[in-house]
């Protein structure tokens, strides 16, 4: 079920799963961002989160993904504080690129690694599809077969192989490439 915010949050949807929602960020999250980014597996498994994480940057992750109008990328919380779970499990995204199509990214806090909550919510963005995106990319380093398998539990077909910066690992990684058609 999705649910629309009003404007004040942006209009991006919050999507229901039966054991959490995909919610927009909000202030509140930054300390739980911190602390899950600040172990060096979950930096180390995407390309853009720093490691160490520096002061003020889980603050401004949230106000760019709350910047109305000039987003190109949506940040949703996995938050399953309605099921007695954490507040924030993790964060799942949709970056738009050209011709109707966006690449899909996420991460879970480590304590729920192995729980299928990754699953979960990247079923429920690609059943929603909030972009009305025709096609999904998404990637996987190769040295991160539990997201790989994220993927192709969710009905991601395998595309190639590339290469993708780390910022966290401060090299080039090779990854695994997906895509799911939409229509």
């Amino acid at each position: 079920m999705i649910e629309d915010l009003t404007a004040e949050a942006y209009a991006q949807a919050v999507i229901e799963t039966p054991r959490f929602i995909l919610r927009p960020l909000r202030d509140s999250d930054a300390g739980l961002i911190a602390h899950y980014t600040a172990d060096e597996r979950v930096a180390k498994g995407t390309r853009a989160i720093p490691h160490p994480l520096p002061p003020g940057a889980s603050e401004a992750f949230i106000r760019r993904s709350l910047a109305a109008g000039t987003r190109a990328e949506d940040v949703w919380a996995i938050d399953g504080s309605a099921n007695r779970l954490a507040e924030l499990l993790g964060v799942v995204s949709l970056t738009r690129l050209e011709d109707s199509q966006s690449e899909l990214g996420f991460w879970i806090g480590p304590g729920f690694w192995n729980t299928g909550f990754a699953t979960e919510a990247v079923e429920a963005l690609v059943a929603a599809n909030p972009h009305g995106a025709r096609t999904l990319f998404a990637e996987a380093f190769q040295d991160n077969a539990g997201s790989a398998r994220v993927l192709t539990n969710c009905g991601f077909a395998y595309l190639g192989d590339a290469e993708s910066w780390s910022v966290a690992r401060q090299a080039r990684v090779p990854t695994w490439t997906y895509l799911r058609r939409m229509d």
